[in-house]
């Protein structure tokens, strides 16, 4: 076997139990401390031998810095410990070859060892598992709850390097516990198959009540100000300037007051204003926020339902109620004050650079944050990071959440993974029982940069094309792709008008089904 030979070829004594480790040469792997660890404790290195598997390399002054830097301090420390004979770090091996170096190790009753810092999943741990080797790992991360389920090895802390040490001794030196380990590992791993997972999964599913009793349920609904709908029209154009908002507001209620279809056909607004700013918007066009059945505002991450809270029809005695099963629906994983404290150090960073001075171009926005919407103020969109490099920096810092660029790139907004008008939209239409088909969402050429997920779906979509479309299409300037990549735009379910009059509203919801021909 040829990844034996490349490995042996290190051993003065390859008799002895291997300790394996399979990791990249990064420094979160902690491979320098295992080396320690190894080369400090006499009785283990008399024990046992140690493979590092560290991917794939030619030459070192050809690696990234980062990279190069591990495996220096690696090579450095073999030479410190005079680890000669005892230590193989084979330069190369293939994909397919590391099930035989796992069941090789397992051969010589060796260990699996993974002491990283902090470990996501540690998929390596259960290859290890399939093929009977037991392990030692990090207490940091998924490898606690994986040796939960497996019961086949040691958690260690990675900074305690006597700890890894002793960990390793113990697990090889006592050969009762490591059959014990081996064989709890070969008798849990189907813990860990697709057909298991899939059952487990929908077994928790079945023990789940419905976290919001009105829906799928007509009495409940028959008080929800959208019951009775049979058609939604959703309001979703960024691409205009206020007044043009307000009238294509105007217009598409028009045409469904002209048409006697008030009745079975309701209004929902979907943006990322707040609720104050769309009530003094519909305040300002001589409209009434009753006019509508609901407001998706805030990018998604608020639902708001108008209504009188008397019997007058007063504008001053409106009130809007919030959605709070939604609310407990978005709240995953959100990171609320930790999450602010971090975009607020970030914004400081962006900064527009003239000459030798530099000037912060995003604030923090409360007045137009929420508890489930942190929103940022643009001084400049010209010189705005691609999202791309702020998603980046909230996956490393493990932040799960969506941001997105709004009001033609002078806000941003930062919302909870499981929030975005699209999704808010469907959310809308489970709760409320209304067929997706029969939702026609309005949509300019271009908009906020959550733009291309509502195009998509099995609702109508309407494009309203022409001059009124303004500076949004700032935020899709950056887009490396076609629009037509991701949408088809082919669809049945799509169409384009050149305008927003009555005329043009009217035959594009005709055209949908919306209204009678």
């Amino acid at each position: 076997m040829h990844n034996r030979w490349q490995i042996m070829r290190f051993f003065t004594n390859p008799r002895k139990p291997m300790i394996l480790a399979v990791a990249r040469p990064y420094p979160e792997k902690n491979i320098t401390t295992l080396v320690k660890a190894f080369g400090e404790c006499r009785p283990l290195r008399e024990l046992a031998n140690l493979t590092l598997i560290m991917g794939n390399r030619e030459a070192i002054s050809k690696m990234h810095n980062m990279s190069a830097a591990v495996l220096t301090s690696v090579l450095t420390l073999i030479d410190e410990y005079d680890l000669y004979g005892q230590v193989a770090y084979p330069k190369h091996h293939k994909h397919s070859e590391v099930p035989d170096i796992y069941r090789l190790a397992a051969r010589t009753k060796g260990a699996f060892v993974n002491v990283a810092y902090f470990e996501q999943f540690g998929v390596t741990l259960i290859e290890a598992a399939m093929n009977g080797l037991p392990i030692i790992a990090t207490k940091n991360g998924a490898p606690v709850e994986i040796n939960q389920v497996l019961n086949n090895g040691l958690l260690v802390d990675p900074h305690d390097q006597n700890a890894i040490a002793d960990a390793l001794y113990k697990l090889l030196s006592d050969k009762h516990l490591w059959s014990r380990c081996r064989e709890n590992g070969l008798t849990n791993i189907h813990q860990f198959s697709w057909p298991e997972h899939c059952k487990n999964y929908l077994s928790r599913i079945l023990t789940l009540g419905p976290r919001s009793p009105a829906i799928g349920n007509r009495e409940e609904r028959s008080n929800t100000p959208i019951s009775g709908r049979k058609n939604i029209i959703v309001i979703s154009v960024d691409s205009v300037n206020k007044e043009g908002l307000v009238r294509i507001i105007r217009n598409a209620i028009e045409v469904i007051h002209k048409e006697n279809m008030s009745g079975s056909t309701g209004f929902v607004l979907s943006t990322s204003l707040t609720i104050s700013e769309i009530h003094s918007l519909l305040l300002s066009g001589g409209m009434l926020p009753t006019d509508f059945d609901a407001f998706i505002c805030n990018s998604g991450s608020n639902i708001y339902y108008p209504s009188h809270s008397g019997e007058t029809s007063n504008n001053s005695k409106i009130t809007f109620a919030l959605d709070q099963n939604h609310q407990s629906h978005i709240e995953y994983r959100w990171g609320g004050e930790g999450l602010r404290k971090y975009l607020v150090k970030w914004a400081t960073s962006v900064v527009e650079r003239k000459g030798r001075t530099e000037r912060q171009i995003i604030f923090e926005d409360p007045e137009h944050s929420s508890a489930y919407c942190l929103a940022f103020r643009v001084v400049n969109p010209n010189h705005l990071p691609p999202l791309k490099e702020l998603r980046k920096l909230m996956r490393i810092q493990s932040l799960r959440c969506n941001a997105l660029y709004n009001h033609s790139a002078t806000r941003l907004s930062v919302v909870p993974i499981h929030a975005s008008r699209s999704q808010a939209l469907r959310y809308l239409c489970i709760r409320l029982g209304i067929e997706v088909p029969n939702v026609a969402v309005l949509v300019g050429e271009s908009g906020d940069s959550d733009y291309e997920e509502l195009l998509g779906g099995l609702h109508r979509t309407v494009i309203l094309k022409g001059e009124f479309n303004i500076a949004a299409n700032r935020i899709h300037t950056v887009r490396r792709y076609p629009l037509q990549d991701v949408v088809a735009l082919d669809s049945s379910n799509i169409i384009g008008v050149d305008g927003y009059t009555t005329d043009d509203l009217r035959s594009a919801l005709q055209q949908m089904g919306i209204l009678a021909r």
